[in-house]
């Protein structure tokens, strides 16, 4: 999953971002308003992280606001260092999903990012299931017919993407809009090449293949 911290404080933002790299989202960081506008309007993202106070023409909740007047759903978490019922009402009345106030633990942090990636148009559990193969996004657990099946950080996220769109055909630029960052230095084979990997591990060891190719597309999961 993708997602995309707006914070102008550089230790806080190099923080979440090695924070949620270790969980295995891929992450973008701008350090202004105007940059983080610019793209929160026009990548996609999975959720956004942003600071109320901003510099630049845009501050967090103008972000928002712009991003919900563009009918950019993408679940937001508002950070912020106000802490007044009036602060947190025009945060959530732009049309933030969430609301935490600076200092914050970072272990809540995840929890809330975790509840905000479930919440979109479709409920999901933790625990995401097909044919015997499961993941689960909190242990980080992949087993298949009930054995153990070790990915790397990159070929769980890009698993979990596919459970997360399973039966839906997914071409190589959407996998890597969302499984990679936007500073990553992808190849053009780079897609092929771990879904090679993630057919090694939880497609030949098992009877029925789960990975599947759209011939002129690209991929998808399904039983």
């Amino acid at each position: 999953m993708r997602i995309l911290i707006i914070e102008d404080e550089q230790k806080i933002a190099r923080a979440l971002k090695k924070l949620l790299e270790n969980e295995t989202y891929a992450v973008d960081v701008a350090f202004d308003g105007d940059e983080g506008y610019a793209m929160a309007t026009t990548e996609p993202y999975d959720a956004a992280i942003i600071d109320r106070m901003l510099p630049g023409e845009y501050d967090g909740v103008a972000i928002i606001k712009e991003m919900r007047q563009q009918k950019i759903n993408t679940p937001v978490l508002l950070l912020t260092a106000l802490g007044s019922v009036k602060d947190k009402t025009e945060g959530l009345d732009a049309g933030a999903d969430d609301y935490m106030v600076k200092p914050f633990a970072l272990e809540e942090l995840l929890a809330r990012v975790r509840a905000l990636l479930r919440r979109p148009s479709e409920q999901q559990p933790s625990v995401l299931k097909i044919d015997g193969l499961a993941l689960d996004t909190i242990t980080f657990d992949v087993t298949r017919e009930g054995k153990a099946i070790h990915l790397t950080q990159k070929e769980f996220a890009l698993l979990e993407y596919m459970l997360r769109n399973q039966g839906r055909p997914l071409n190589k630029e959407v996998i890597i809009s969302h499984v990679w960052d936007y500073d990553a230095d992808i190849l053009p084979n780079t897609v092929e090449v771990y879904i090679k990997y993630l057919r090694t591990k939880i497609d030949t060891p098992f009877k029925k293949p789960l990975i599947h190719t759209v011939r002129g597309f690209g991929y998808k999961l399904e039983a």
